[in-house]
């Protein structure tokens, strides 16, 4: 392999959730939800995993739909990054 093969990084697409819990400094709680298909009935599920973000300004508040990117860790829990606030775009 040559160092420019090592050195290639993968870029994420930021992913959509809510805040749940913005009571810690710095850090928000972020829920996201997606939709999964069952693999005998075909039905959707809704699955939701929740995260630890880093808000560097404490701007948003519980209930604020996020966009949040992958980032390298930055605490035990924390290796997201909120980037932008969605309402921002849609409204």
């Amino acid at each position: 392999m040559s160092e420019t093969e090592d050195k290639s990084t993968i870029v994420r697409r930021p992913i959509a959730g809510k805040v749940l819990s913005s009571k810690m400094d710095k850090t928000v709680s972020v829920l996201i939800e997606r939709l999964i298909k069952h693999p005998i009935y075909g039905k959707y599920i809704r699955r939701s995993t929740k995260v630890m973000a880093h808000d560097p300004e404490n701007t948003y508040k519980e209930g604020d739909s996020v966009s949040i990117s992958p980032c390298k860790p930055i605490s035990k829990n924390k290796s997201w990054i909120v980037v932008q606030d969605n309402e921002d775009i849609s409204g």
